[in-house]
């Protein structure tokens, strides 16, 4: 079989040594790369070290080889077109259909899906020149990645660092297998609970449970891969920020609440895909809570944490919202899963059965999706990522 063509764009900013590592990353996992820099990133990085690493001769101009005519084949061959770092010239060129060097030619002769990774300080990322060429890339079909919160050049720290490589192949990969042009959660915003929740008992013990929040962040991944805008509000997670989206980072029930909630506001959907504790001690022991010999412990009041679901299920603070949740079970899957659903009122819950060794923690899931109007879709056993595009594929015409 041949191998799947990516081209990899390449623009003039401090970032692009970064795109040595997911050059990497794709053609060890069996991408033809051919890259294709502006002659700002080669001020960056050489063009030898983009020739050794993805095998292909390195230009910048429409001059070189012009019997091949690569101004149009590079383009018309590509399974997929990444930018990483795109820079904000380049993506006022792209929107505006410049085509002043290679690589903006190939931008227009592409006719595979497009995605931009932008890497630029805060004031220019801001900017509203650079957020109208950005909603017009969107409109036009292409996914462009929102650039990370974190150190930029110098002592300088804001939004507009180019998401990790590691992130941004899971990007590139799952747009590849998808291989649709037209992403079909543009322009949707989504918010996603990911992660379980701690309760705190005192300093240093906390009432938690197993999750891991795979699920939740390939939730996020085939969202973002998808053309959305995502908000993942992640509960003690140890995983890397997924490329693309936004993520606030909490603790206990209580908190999640808060920030589903201010989230929620302009979503079009909410997933809780997070673990929430139902319950928490009823009174914080500011010190830790020690033993003493032939004493037995206190017993632990526990009250009520608030039930996100079917607050926000019964709420909608957008018309039209699609809300979906999980339901995590040990026995009676099915039927327990039917009952939650009709209690938390919610339009999808995604009822899987649970255990010490089964799916938390995992990379895979199974599960089926039920529907408030009476549709069940299995889902087999299978990567997480599956799931979530199982999950997308049933959101999208709830939107009508």
């Amino acid at each position: 079989m041949d191998k799947p063509k990516v081209v990899l764009g390449v623009s003039g900013g401090i970032a692009a040594y970064k795109a040595c590592e997911l050059l990497r990353r794709l053609t060890e996992s069996g991408h033809d790369v051919r890259v294709v820099p502006t002659a700002a990133a080669l001020e960056f990085v050489g063009a030898p070290t983009w020739s050794a690493l993805s095998g292909h001769p390195v230009s910048t101009e429409v001059w070189s080889d012009v019997h091949e005519v690569p101004h149009v084949r590079i383009g018309q061959g590509a399974d997929l077109v990444v930018v990483a770092p795109a820079t904000a010239d380049l993506l006022a060129k792209a929107a505006h259909g410049l085509a002043g060097d290679l690589l903006t030619n190939t931008l227009l002769t592409a006719r595979c899906p497009i995605v931009f990774a932008p890497a630029m300080h805060t004031e220019m990322w801001e900017n509203p020149a650079t957020q109208e060429n950005v909603a017009t890339l969107r409109r036009r079909g292409a996914v462009v990645v929102e650039p990370a919160v974190g150190r930029l050049t110098g002592v300088d720290t804001g939004k507009g660092r180019l998401p990790e490589p590691g992130e941004l192949f899971e990007v590139c990969r799952r747009v590849l297998a998808r291989g649709v042009a037209e992403p079909d959660l543009l322009g949707r915003h989504l918010v996603i609970s990911a992660g379980g929740t701690r309760e705190p008992l005192d300093p240093v013990r906390f009432l938690g449970n197993r999750s891991s929040g795979k699920q939740g962040y390939a939730l996020a991944r085939t969202a973002v891969a998808r053309g959305a805008r995502v908000t993942l509000i992640a509960a003690n997670t140890t995983m890397s920020d997924p490329a693309g989206a936004d993520v606030v980072h909490v603790g206990t029930a209580v908190q999640l609440r808060e920030a589903v909630l201010k989230a929620a506001a302009d979503a079009d959907a909410v997933v809780m895909a997070a673990a929430v504790a139902d319950f928490r001690p009823a009174e914080y022991v500011t010190g830790k809570i020690k033993k003493k010999d032939g004493v037995e412990p206190a017993a632990v009041a526990l009250v009520r944490n608030p039930d996100i679901l079917a607050e926000i299920s019964a709420e909608r603070p957008r018309a039209g919202q699609v809300i979906v949740g999980f339901a995590a079970e040990t026995d009676d899957v099915l039927a327990n899963g039917r009952e939650k659903l009709r209690r938390k009122g919610c339009d999808l819950l995604v009822v899987n059965e649970v255990g010490e060794r089964k799916t938390f923690g995992s990379e895979e899931n199974e599960a089926v999706v039920l529907a408030a109007d009476g549709v069940d879709t299995p889902v087999p056993y299978g990567p997480k990522e599956a799931l979530a595009d199982v999950v997308w594929d049933l959101v999208v015409p709830r939107f009508e």
